[in-house]
């Protein structure tokens, strides 16, 4: 009986960390909703050479790129406007790539992803939030 008490508890002890969760994501200061979003990993690659908005919307669709600057605001569960020195873009961010960062209007951020271009927008979905020092 000693030894089945004795594989519970290790069996416990070895599998409380998976359900640790991590909270990150954007907090709007003008939102009156903030929610904490759950997160178990990110992305990571290759560095993509980083880019501004401007350039962003000249590249071809499914580009490679890495964007530095603010995300200024939700737009949509997991829609974002992002802007730079040079202008602004849409961004997606799935819940899983905020990794446990929060990030406000205030914070400068680098944003890796692949462009997702239309017939007049252009769309960044993001792979990797990083937040800058």
């Amino acid at each position: 009986m000693k030894k089945i008490a004795v594989l519970f508890a290790i069996a416990a002890l070895s599998t409380a960390p998976v359900f640790a969760a991590q909270s990150g994501g954007f907090i709007d200061p003008n939102a009156p909703d903030v929610r904490h979003q759950n997160v178990q990993g990110g992305f990571s690659g290759p560095d993509a050479s980083i880019t501004t908005v401007a350039k962003a919307k000249e590249l071809k669709d499914d580009s490679w790129i890495t964007l530095r600057g603010h995300i200024e605001q939700r737009t949509g569960d997991e829609d974002y406007l992002f802007r730079d020195e040079s202008g602004s873009i849409k961004v997606e961010i799935d819940d899983k790539y905020w990794n446990g960062q929060t990030v406000t209007p205030a914070d400068r951020v680098e944003l890796q992803g692949e462009l997702d271009k239309g017939f007049n927008s252009s769309e960044l979905d993001v792979k990797r939030v990083k937040k800058m020092q």
